[in-house]
């Protein structure tokens, strides 16, 4: 696991200009690197202990599990980052179940509810839970991902196609979610893991701030803004446009690498960027290709190493990361594969052989992904598995193409050479 060092946060709430009352909250346990997001919903000040309780009742969870947390974060075998998913996920439910309980106890306050971004960072991994349209964005060399999916009623119509950008100003609920804590025993949350770097910055805001932002100024505001004063700044922006919302932002950030740090950040970089350029993934977004990057293992090969052999039936799709390798059957080489080339594509959806051995040429680094991986990955996340599968088929209509164009210019040396034959043979 990479130490980290020490992580920094800045946080503040604020009611804005419209609101009586402050339904946010958030919370920043520094010992267990946990940072909180909550924005309450629902009247009699409900949404405010709607969002409060969640907060409370999240940390409480996870402090239960303290012990197999801190073993993770220090590299302990017996622990593993689904451990980790599954304790927060686990916190998510137990949370949502105790305060939804609250509601029914109290008819005042019976449909309260509360958006979640909860965020732990341990062992050089992130592990977010997510539940409604609060978000969190990630600032990586100069560039600033949203790593959440807003549950809402307009991501769902621009999802669908019902809803253009310029039409989301008519839409008459505007802040209405589809997902939210509490307003059920229990709640569908999105819960994911990712690489964290040396140097990375995060913002966890609620919708009264994000709201505000324009996407395209979000990379120059974590430049020019200094993390210190990010929060306030971003605050006093929301208002200037309105504060028709309360406002919430927590930034964290993670300090700049020692030696070693380098070689790890450019690979994760390299990872996602070979990924991103395959076919088979450019059309998926940051946050999914976070997702399928976790289904994926890096494999180290030396010279002569046979990565493939013909006639072996292949399971998994390859990218170089490093290196190159030889691509040869029957003797006869077929070709070199660089970084960025991939095999073993059509491996991912059927068991025909390799029709080819592919060997290393020197020191080599693959990415890995099986096919029971891949499927396991498409059968949980619908979104995502659209997206892949249309993406094959393209791959397949491509290679279909360009192979019924090999036949035709194949039929057709066949017959000039046949005209050949035939004009020779006459002539004798």
């Amino acid at each position: 696991m990479a130490s980290l060092g020490e992580l920094r946060s800045w946080q503040a709430t604020d009611v804005g200009q419209v609101r009586d009352q402050n339904e946010d909250n958030f919370l920043v346990d520094r010992k267990l690197r946990l940072y909180i997001v909550c924005d309450g919903m629902g009247g009699h000040a409900a949404g405010e202990i709607a969002s409060s309780m969640t907060c409370k009742e999240m940390r409480e969870a996870l402090l239960s599990e303290k012990e197999r947390l801190l073993a993770y974060d220090q590299g302990a075998p017996n622990v593993t980052r689904h451990d980790v998913i599954a304790i927060l996920e686990s916190a998510v439910q137990r949370a949502c179940q105790r305060v939804h309980q609250i509601g029914i106890e109290d008819e005042s306050k019976r449909g309260m509810g509360t958006t979640l971004d909860a965020m732990l960072i341990l062992g050089g991994r992130g592990f977010i839970a997510h539940v409604g349209d609060s978000r969190i964005y990630l600032s990586r060399g100069g560039s600033v991902h949203q790593l959440t999916e807003d549950h809402s009623l307009i991501n769902e119509l621009l999802k669908r196609g019902k809803l253009t950008r310029d039409q989301i100003a008519t839409v008459q609920y505007k802040n209405a979610v589809t997902r939210a804590m509490a307003v059920y025993e229990s709640v569908e949350a999105d819960v994911l893991d990712f690489d964290v770097l040396p140097g990375d910055r995060y913002l966890l805001c609620s919708d009264g701030l994000h709201g505000y932002l324009e996407e395209a100024e979000i990379p120059r505001l974590f430049q020019e803004i200094g993390e210190d004063a990010l929060v306030d700044h971003l605050i006093a922006l929301a208002n200037e446009r309105g504060g028709k919302d309360n406002i919430t932002a927590v930034v964290v950030q993670v300090p700049k690498g020692e030696a070693g740090a380098d070689d790890l950040a450019q690979e994760v970089h390299l990872k996602l960027e070979v990924l991103h350029r395959l076919p088979l993934f450019r059309n998926v977004t940051y946050q999914e290709l976070v997702r399928i990057l976790n289904v994926t293992s890096v494999r180290s090969y030396k010279a002569g190493d046979d990565v493939v052999r013909e006639g072996d039936e292949g399971d998994e799709l390859l990218v170089v990361l490093r290196g190159t390798l030889r691509s040869h059957a029957a003797g006869v080489d077929r070709g070199t594969l660089a970084v960025g080339d991939s095999l073993g594509e059509m491996a991912l959806v059927d068991h025909a052989p390799c029709d080819s051995t592919v060997t290393a040429n020197g020191p080599c680094r693959l990415l890995s992904m099986k096919r029971r991986d891949f499927f396991d990955l498409v059968r949980k996340d619908r979104d995502i598995a659209v997206k892949l599968l249309w993406s094959l088929l393209q791959v397949i209509a491509q290679r279909y193409r360009s192979t019924s164009h090999d036949l035709v210019d194949i039929r057709s040396e066949v017959s000039v050479v046949q005209a050949l034959l035939d004009e020779a043979g006459a002539g004798g």
